[in-house]
């Protein structure tokens, strides 16, 4: 199911399934380390499912010029707790679902041991750890400068997976798994990929294929 092509995309915080369906059709991914920050993006937010619908968590940033600064500068806030309400509401979302026992002692630490200064490199180890749990096999590499025009053979899908105005995607339809809520919320599709992983499990991989429409030549 997955080509040699390369993918261009920027990091996001804990991405949604389009995200990683993505990742799974190509063999290797740019990350885009080079770019500025840019607001209302997926780069410090997510979104899961809880009792009372869709919630965002949003990573607080320090105050400044960050939509003018390199995306590996931006400083995480700290004047609140950020992290362990993010951890309390996952809990509080997840805590019932069938593979939250199995991964809570990996997930845990990204939120109450440990304490990442830059957004860039939180988001980058929870990358990791979702492409390695899920088993996703693609070599990830970081940009070495920007590029408004990647090389020819580069997909570019930087900007495309955007939670105010996401773009078409002829080659992503949302697949049905069986979410924690969904006896009153119906199935709320394209969430975090923390969603799809405690709800789902080693059955994860195989959704993301499922979600993967093929382009009629």
């Amino acid at each position: 199911m997955t080509s040699k092509s390369t993918i261009l995309i920027e990091l996001q915080y804990m991405p949604p399934v389009q995200y990683f369906v993505k990742l799974m059709m190509h063999g290797r991914v740019l990350l885009e380390a080079q770019e500025n920050y840019i607001k209302t993006s997926y780069r410090n937010r997510c979104h899961i499912a809880t009792v009372n619908g869709v919630q965002r968590l949003s990573i607080p940033l320090r105050k400044g010029k960050n939509n003018q600064a390199s995306i590996r500068d931006v400083h995480i806030a700290f004047d609140e707790p950020w992290a362990a309400r993010h951890w309390k509401s996952i809990k509080s979302a997840y805590g019932n679902s069938p593979y939250f026992k199995y991964y809570i002692d990996d997930l845990k630490p990204f939120f109450m041991y440990k304490r990442y200064e830059y957004a860039w490199d939180f988001n980058f180890e929870l990358l990791l750890y979702f492409i390695h749990t899920i088993g996703i096999d693609i070599d990830v590499e970081l940009t070495r400068k920007y590029e408004r025009k990647p090389e020819k053979g580069i997909l570019d899908f930087r900007g495309t997976i955007n939670p105010k105005a996401p773009a078409d995607d002829p080659t992503f339809k949302p697949h049905h798994y069986s979410q924690v809520f969904e006896d009153r919320l119906g199935f709320l599709p394209n969430l975090s990929i923390l969603d799809l992983l405690l709800c789902a499990g080693r059955a994860s991989k195989g959704i993301l294929r499922q979600c993967i429409l093929e382009i009629e030549e």
